[in-house]
């Protein structure tokens, strides 16, 4: 197989991703800082999974060079 750029441009819109997503989380800190510590539990834990979804197709595009499984 010949190699393809895919994957390292891949891995670096995945490091892009948690970048942004840890950016947009930590702006709002000053407001989810002032909750209760159960919901801000319930928050942050809800933020560490949402930035998953837009993996799962960009994983696929790194293996198949196509979008959908």
């Amino acid at each position: 197989m010949k190699p393809t750029i895919r994957k390292p441009v891949g891995i670096f819109a995945i490091l892009a991703i948690i970048t942004i997503w840890a950016v947009i989380v930590a702006s709002f800190s000053s407001v989810i800082g002032n909750w209760h510590i159960a919901v801000q539990s319930i928050i942050y834990c809800i933020a560490g999974i949402i930035w998953i979804a837009p993996m799962r197709p960009l994983m696929i595009w790194m293996e198949t060079g196509r979008w959908s499984a």
